[in-house]
């Protein structure tokens, strides 16, 4: 019998109290692509998406993620999950085909830090509207047509105030998440991991801080540009849109060229992400860094991020 397996990182469900700013920055200035609107909530991709959405946005009277979504590589993976889950102390909720829309029957848990993970295997993928549609049949909408035009969605970084290895172990150990990249504290404690299921350096980190708000916060979630000069473009678009940025810069962590902006709607970071490096070996030993390593880690060169709390917002999860 096949172990359940988590095949990508799939979507975001972002809950926004101004819904007209933040579908100004992430179609407008980002450049998503609207799929469809169903009971007031947005659902969005960017133009290499093939999946019906990577993003939600529905209007609240708070800024939080109420979920993340994760393909399962089998439909039968969705049950398989489920199954060892429960029967590993969480509970599980599901949820039923259609109630999000595009998605068949999922589930829904909350790890020990209270973040809710999604896991679902069918969702429609539909082709996109003539004016938008691109004339590669292997792409679905067309490329460059408006805003900074990321390619597709790349990953997410958790934040809690929790002992960040109570998580990574649960993500490894029910899941099957693989630890690629961590930081660890001169008391050997973990200040964070970079995990992934594919080949990408992470599909999730984890960071602790123990001045975090609560225990299920959301640093980032991330969208994959091609190269280099797309995050130089998109730094140009967002500076002719008024709206400031960390970065350009490159991590020494993942090796990833980026830019961090903030949804003015929500307070949720976006880091453009480009570069990095694949990991195709099977017996990968995770790379060790220290506290002392962080000018290099978390910047290899360029706009340091910012690390003052009031100018480096996260939102609930």
């Amino acid at each position: 019998m096949n172990l359940p397996e988590i095949a990508k990182l799939g979507h975001v469900a972002l809950v926004t109290p101004d819904l007209t700013k933040s579908l100004w920055f992430f179609k407008d200035v980002l450049g998503l692509e609207e799929t469809e609107v169903v009971d007031g909530t947005v659902y969005l991709r960017a133009w290499g998406d093939f999946e019906h959405h990577t993003l939600s946005i529905t209007a609240g009277d708070r800024a939080y993620v109420d979920h993340i979504g994760w393909k399962a590589k089998r439909q039968e993976d969705v049950e398989g999950f489920a199954k060892l889950l429960e029967a590993a102390g969480t509970q599980v909720k599901w949820v039923e085909a259609g109630e999000e829309a595009g998605q068949g029957r999922a589930i829904r848990f909350k790890l020990p830090s209270q973040h809710c993970f999604e896991i679902y295997f069918e969702m429609t993928k539909p082709f996109a509207e003539d004016s938008t549609r691109s004339v590669l049949k292997n792409q679905r909408h067309k490329s460059w047509r408006q805003g900074v035009s990321p390619r597709r969605i790349d990953h997410v970084n958790i934040l809690t105030s929790m002992d960040a290895k109570v998580i990574t172990d649960y993500l490894a150990k029910q899941l099957g998440f693989k630890m690629r990249e961590y930081i660890k504290a001169p008391d050997d404690s973990l200040v964070a991991g970079w995990m992934s299921v594919t080949n990408l350096v992470h599909d999730v980190a984890v960071s602790s801080d123990p001045t975090s708000p609560t225990t299920n916060q959301i640093h980032h979630m991330s969208y994959w540009l091609d190269n280099g000069q797309d995050i130089l473009r998109a730094a140009d678009i967002l500076s002719e849109h008024g709206i400031k940025f960390k970065g350009p810069g490159k991590h020494g962590i993942s090796q990833a060229m980026y830019i961090y902006v903030v949804d003015p709607g929500s307070g949720l970071r976006v880091e453009l992400f480009t570069g990095s490096y694949l990991i195709f070996e099977p017996d990968w030993e995770p790379v060790e860094w220290g506290l002392e390593d962080m000018d290099v880690g978390f910047t290899y060169w360029g706009d340091q991020m910012d690390m003052d709390p009031d100018n480096n917002p996260t939102i609930e999860a």
